[in-house]
């Protein structure tokens, strides 16, 4: 049986979400391998929604292993509320289901402080940086430390003498850097207790997950890897710098899990039916009109972590044909076909213009991602509603068409088919887990 990795092949919120959930009931072991809190699944279940930023979405079926792997940031405070709350809703969390990663790096308050002060500067001051629009929940500032390799641990927390090291080190960087930005500096006394205060919290979920996953690997368990965000936002192949911090392609699950390469053996795309953004970046194909605020409307698109509402546009299938080449994926599973039900005509992005030139690809300049210009193929939209369609039959031959002509255009089929956020709505075409 295959293990399967499931990312996001635009600019996240897709709906991820839904389609790990219909994925991990049929999964062993649920690991999330890159990004922190700044990301957010909403699951429905039966009715009931459970909304998940750090957690792995396996987490809310019992009988199955959730692992939170070294190349996620984990903020200990906002993942003991994140149990809490889920364990009020009836989710049985307990060390026995959770593994989190020993050499994961943490988010500390200051991270999201400075996260925070950085944005406001650079709001405030154009030269100081470009507005990221980032969540200010601390992500960035935490990778630069584990970069820096002045970053607090998981492991740490489980030695006195080794938090205050730590501490020490991390205060070295952080207070001038804070005083430069015209800010009082950290107390230490404070940020050492506050440390120590929750680490029995977290300490119980600490494992070696490298081993928890070759275990279940040599028992021929199903694994299913877990991105956030999506690959426009990677690091070094998005749309740099509005990006995330760390890498959001499929090969990350490998290294922020601990598995090599081949335990990684099908790559499922989840892409939006139209585009989606959040915050600040480059939208070639957005639509700031009518069109833009219909489908932001009828799709709901509002930020599961943040609530901020998203930019909308038409498909680009020139981005995510370069994420699919990109991400190495194997087959998509197009979401939210639904929200385009009623549209007398449909357009998609099928290469850009710059200046006299003509594109086939999304340039990695960002000036030259400013400047491009979208060219559209317009085609037929569809009357009738596929909302809740759980077969072809059930769908408008336009609607199927629309879909045919995605899959050509970014050179990958559909695997899976969603058509609203319940996890029954969904035309299985090829099963990922028997690739």
């Amino acid at each position: 049986m295959a293990n399967v990795v499931v990312i996001g092949s635009q600019w996240g919120d897709e709906g991820k979400g839904k389609i790990v959930d219909w994925l991990s009931e049929r999964a062993d072991v649920v690991v999330r391998f890159q990004g922190g809190h700044n990301a957010g699944h909403t699951l429905v279940i039966d009715g009931a929604v459970y909304k998940l930023s750090l957690l792995p979405s396996g987490i809310v079926r019992p009988g199955k292993k959730s692992v939170i792997g070294n190349g996620v940031v984990v903020d200990p405070w906002a993942l003991i509320t994140e149990i809490s709350r889920l364990k009020e809703q009836g989710v049985d969390i307990s060390p026995d289901c959770l593994t989190i990663a020993e050499n994961c790096t943490l988010i500390l308050p200051l991270h999201g402080e400075l996260d925070a002060i950085r944005e406001d500067a650079a709001a405030k001051v154009k030269s100081t940086g470009p507005v990221i629009g980032t969540t200010r929940r601390g992500i960035g500032p935490a990778y630069e430390d584990k970069v820096a390799r002045r970053a607090l641990r998981l492991s740490d927390l489980a030695d006195d003498n080794a938090i205050e090291t730590r501490v020490d080190g991390l205060l070295a960087h952080h207070n001038p850097l804070r005083q430069g930005l015209g800010h009082e500096p950290i107390n230490r006394d404070e940020l050492i207790a506050k440390i120590k205060d929750i680490a029995p919290q977290i300490l119980p979920y600490m494992g070696i997950s490298w081993r928890v996953l070759d275990k279940a690997r040599r028992e021929a368990k199903r694994i299913l890897f877990e991105g956030a965000q999506g690959i426009m936002l990677d690091i070094d192949h998005g749309t740099y710098p509005f990006v995330t911090s760390s890498n959001t392609i499929s090969s990350q699950a490998a290294g922020g899990s601990g598995m090599g390469p081949g335990a990684l053996d099908y790559v499922l795309g989840i892409t939006k039916a139209y585009t989606t953004r959040v915050g600040s970046g480059p939208f070639p194909t957005e639509q700031d009109n009518d069109i833009g605020q219909h489908l932001g409307e009828k799709g709901h698109e509002f930020g599961t972590v943040t609530g901020r509402s998203r930019r909308c546009g038409w498909f680009d299938a020139v981005m995510v044909r370069q994420a699919m080449k990109i991400g190495g994926i194997t087959g998509i599973a197009l979401t939210k076909l639904d929200v385009l039900d009623g549209m007398k005509e449909l357009k998609v992005c099928t290469g850009y213009k710059l200046g006299d030139e003509v594109l086939d690809y999304f340039p990695s300049s960002p000036e030259a991602q400013a400047r491009v210009e979208p060219t559209y193929e317009t085609l037929e939209g569809w009357d009738q509603s596929t909302f809740g369609a759980r077969s072809w039959a059930d769908l408008p031959a336009t609607a199927i068409k629309y879909i045919r002509r995605i899959e050509e255009l970014i050179e990958t089929p559909v695997a899976l088919l969603s058509t609203s956020p319940e996890r029954d709505d969904t035309i299985l075409v090829r099963d990922p887990f028997s690739s």
